[in-house]
């Protein structure tokens, strides 16, 4: 079966096939989330191994002592984003009276503004926004979820620390798996290609990242803003998500600094300074720094994420670009599957491999 019969079954079968890998992914979380997690923080550790390189006094230290560096310093982060979210937490609960005092006088201005004879109590507010929250359950999924982040985190570590060790013999092993013929060099090809291509686009989204995110620690300390330092890495880190993550951190401060500060010009404001960063980043830096990593269609990136959020929740989210990505190089590798590349692709180059 040749031209357009063959293309129909191949993409009914990658069709039967998606569903059933979906499938297995789900049921599968707890095993392979940590597993992927590991692999794209390899790529971005290796990229800082080598950009160690560039330091003139780095630069002198043998590569596995820049990777032991790279790892101690990826462990820390994870300790010290356990030990801020822990601080913010306790300060959290310590600051309630506060926000209920300013969220209670902010109330009785409204009031006052739309002419209520009668102000607003806080057991009106709590019964008009907490108290239709169950507590108790969002309490209990809240716990549950940071305990399976606390287990996640720990075995990404011990992944990546093992993954890190054996990168330098990979090669050496597709080689062996591959002895001879046209699959050892496009295996080779294909795997060169996921590396260059995923780890430039990790690098630099990750600088970028650390760019907004202390761009964002600045205004957040400049105003005053409780909790600034959690909120600054909370940006950052959902930056990862293309085109809402970012926003949906910045609106998480945005609201609590209107209980904090109980003024809506503050909020304003501070909206705004943190708006114009997001702004310059989305529109500006990234599209120059990013452009030819990936080869990606917005709608592609919008379906993605909605299907590895549906799928892994959270961190499917911050995963979905570099997964689907990889997916697209390895489909573009293929002339059966080169064409599911094509529509995955924004820009189609001289030969269609659409990656």
């Amino acid at each position: 079966m040749t031209g357009e019969p063959s293309r129909f079954v191949t993409l009914v079968m990658a069709v039967v096939l998606a569903f059933v890998v979906g499938w297995l992914l789900v049921i599968g979380q707890g095993i392979l989330l940590p597993i992927f997690a590991a692999v794209i923080s390899v790529y971005v550790l290796t990229a800082a191994a080598d950009a160690m390189e560039r330091v003139p006094v780095l630069r002198r230290l043998p590569l596995f002592l820049r990777r032991l560096l790279v790892l101690i310093g990826f462990t820390m982060s994870f300790v010290a984003l356990g030990i801020v979210i822990v601080v913010t937490v306790n300060q959290l609960i310590e600051l309630v009276p506060v926000y209920r005092q300013n969220l209670e006088a902010l109330a009785i201005q409204f009031a006052d503004l739309i002419g209520m004879k009668e102000h607003p109590t806080w057991d009106d507010i709590h019964e008009a926004t907490i108290g239709r929250i169950n507590i108790r359950g969002l309490l209990t999924t809240t716990l549950g979820s940071v305990a399976n982040l606390g287990t996640t985190t720990f075995l990404v570590v011990v992944y990546a620390v093992f993954l890190m060790s054996e990168r330098g013999t990979f090669v050496g092993k597709l080689v062996a798996a591959f002895p001879q013929g046209d699959s050892a060099e496009l295996t080779t090809q294909l795997v060169t290609d996921i590396n260059r291509r995923i780890g430039e686009y990790l690098a630099i989204k990750t600088l970028v990242n650390v760019i907004l995110g202390a761009v964002s620690y600045v205004v957040l300390l400049i105003m005053g803003v409780d909790f600034a330092l959690f909120w600054a890495v909370m940006i950052g880190l959902f930056n990862y998500i293309p085109y809402v993550g970012s926003l949906i951190a910045v609106a998480l401060p945005v609201i609590l600094s209107l209980a904090q500060f109980g003024s809506v010009a503050t909020t304003v404001v501070l909206a705004a300074l943190l708006i114009i960063p997001q702004v310059f980043v989305g529109n500006f830096l990234e599209p120059k720094l990013l452009s030819k990593q990936l080869n990606l269609s917005p709608f592609v990136v919008l379906v993605a994420l909605a299907v590895w959020t549906a799928m892994w929740g959270l961190p499917g989210a911050i995963l979905a670009i570099p997964m689907t990505s990889m997916l697209a190089i390895i489909f573009a590798a293929f002339p059966a599957t080169r064409f599911i590349a094509v529509l995955l692709s924004e820009r189609v180059d001289e030969r269609h491999h659409g990656a």
